[in-house]
């Protein structure tokens, strides 16, 4: 069974596999204060997101192990 946290996550990963998005974007998104419900946190601990400066402007993408992470959970997720 797949806990909240867990499923939040996919659903985020889900959202950056059909393509990367700012920093901004995603924290608009995704950010929360709530200690039970750290999406974002426990994304990046598992290095299921990435970071990058492209043109001045930080964007976040799915990784390999993201990608892995959802197929696994969700194959019909992934766009190929």
């Amino acid at each position: 069974m797949i806990d909240a946290v867990d499923a939040l996550i996919l659903d985020l990963l889900e959202w950056l596999a059909g393509g990367a998005r700012s920093y901004e974007e995603v924290m608009a998104a995704w950010r929360t204060s709530c200690p039970r419900l750290p999406v974002w946190e426990d994304a990046n601990d598992r290095w299921l997101v990435a970071t990058e400066h492209v043109n001045e402007r930080l964007i976040v993408s799915i990784t390999p192990e993201g990608r892995a992470f959802l197929e696994e959970r969700r194959p019909s997720a992934i766009v190929k």
